[in-house]
This record gives C-alpha cells, sequence and structure tokens, in this order.
C-alpha cells in the first residue's frame, strides 16, 4: 500500500493541523492563575479531555464554542475556583486563536496539488472557519460536528462523511483518514473500514493529552510524527 494510491485526504483538524493543546494551555491561563496548586500540562489536558468527552456525549447538538465554556466551568469545579460566565465564554470563543502546527500550511498546500482535502472535526462552523483561515489552503469539503448534530466518536460523524463524499464520487477504497486521535477517529476509521494515517503529534510525549485513551490500539497503516513527514514521504513515492 502506498500514499498514491487514495485520492482523497480526510482530516481531524484539531491536534492534527491545528496544535489546540498548546491552544487551550494559553486559554486556560486565567483559570490556572486561580488555582492553588500547580498542575502538569499533562494533568490540565487530560481533566479537559474528560469534561470535554463527557459533555460532548451529554449535548452532542451543543455547538463546540459552547461546549468549551461548559467544560471551562467544571475545571473550575474539580478545581475548586470560582469563575464568571463571561470568562467561561471567554474561552469557548478562544479556538479562533490556536494557532497552526509550523509545518501545516506547506504540506497541505503540496498535498492539495495531488489529493481532494476533507475535513471532518469536532467543531462548529464559525471556529473552523477561523482555524481555517490559519491552515491557507482551500478545502474540498468541510463536515464540522455542528452539521451533523453528533461528535465524533460517534458512528454518525463517519457515516455523514462517507455518504457526502460517495456524493461527490468519492468512494470509501479513495480515502485515507489523516489525523492524531487514537480514541476519536483511528477507531472509527477501523470500524468503518477506512484506511487511516496516524499523524503521532504527541510523539516522545506521555499519555494521550487532550484525547481520550483509546482502551485497545485501533490499528492504522501509515504512521508519519508530522505533516511535513507525510508530504515528504508523498514526494519520495512520486520521484521514486
Amino acid at each position: 500500500m502506498k500514499l498514491t494510491d487514495f485520492e482523497a485526504l480526510t482530516f481531524d483538524c484539531y491536534g492534527t493541523l491545528i496544535d489546540w493543546e498548546s491552544g487551550m494551555i494559553a486559554a486556560l491561563t486565567p483559570l490556572m492563575d486561580k488555582v492553588e496548586r500547580e498542575l502538569t500540562r499533562n494533568e490540565i489536558l487530560k481533566a479537559h479531555s474528560r469534561h470535554e468527552s463527557s459533555q460532548q456525549r451529554q449535548t452532542p447538538a451543543k455547538r463546540y464554542q459552547e461546549l468549551l465554556a461548559i467544560v471551562y466551568r467544571r475545571m473550575a469545579e474539580e478545581w475548586g475556583v470560582s469563575v464568571s460566565w463571561d470568562e467561561c465564554a471567554r474561552y469557548g470563543q478562544s479556538i479562533k486563536d490556536w494557532p497552526a502546527f509550523p509545518d501545516s500550511v506547506d504540506a497541505l498546500r503540496y498535498l492539495k496539488q495531488h489529493y481532494k482535502l476533507v475535513i471532518l472535526s469536532n467543531v462548529d462552523n464559525q471556529s473552523f472557519s477561523a482555524s481555517n483561515s490559519r491552515l491557507g489552503v482551500e478545502f474540498d469539503a468541510i463536515y464540522t460536528a455542528e452539521d451533523i448534530g453528533s461528535y465524533k466518536p460517534a458512528d454518525a460523524n463517519f457515516e455523514y462523511m462517507l455518504t457526502k463524499l460517495r456524493e461527490l464520487g468519492v468512494e470509501k477504497s479513495g480515502i485515507l483518514h489523516t489525523a492524531e486521535s487514537l480514541f476519536h477517529d483511528h477507531a472509527l476509521a477501523n470500524r468503518h473500514g477506512l484506511k487511516s494515517c496516524w499523524i503521532y503529534r504527541r510523539h516522545g510525549q506521555e499519555g494521550f493529552g487532550a484525547t481520550a485513551d483509546p482502551g485497545e490500539m485501533p490499528a492504522y497503516d501509515f504512521r508519519f510524527n508530522s505533516m511535513a513527514e507525510m508530504a515528504d514521504a508523498h514526494r519520495a513515492e512520486v520521484s521514486g
């Protein structure tokens, strides 16, 4: 199997193309400043993941920026500090400030010459629009949790994407799902019979960061530590 066997790359965005963990940590500074004990970066991200996953199950139709406001409040309650709703809402609106990984733009521009590029993201449309402007490429299709009414790892999100791509003439066999999160993406790709590429952004770090533990390790077909590595591997296939 080669990268050049596929016609479409379907991407998770946050954690794969956008450095959401750095964005989260920066935006959580007002909350962390109120917590009496010092928390490690991984403690913060793990708590965030736990509250986010719980809230996504409870309110699957809630827009992501509104859901993040609730996550902020739940974290404050867990650590025994008081926050205003305005502060919670500001955190939800911080998505627009989350940075792209340094290699995302160049890699996407290269890959755009060879594939259809598609987003399947646990986000709302307004927030993704801001992130899209940071990524510097026009995606061929964008499917958000707001469009679908549920959050990955719900099966409905992958079913929606596969149906819409079929309408665009892209069959399952031509899709390579490309993502960092084993929990949100690779386990679901396995379940839906999709080939997948793991962009292991957290290589060299402990735990799963802002994503939940997937439990049993899902299978994947390619693994790269960055989008730049993926683009380089494609170049090597084309030139070789």
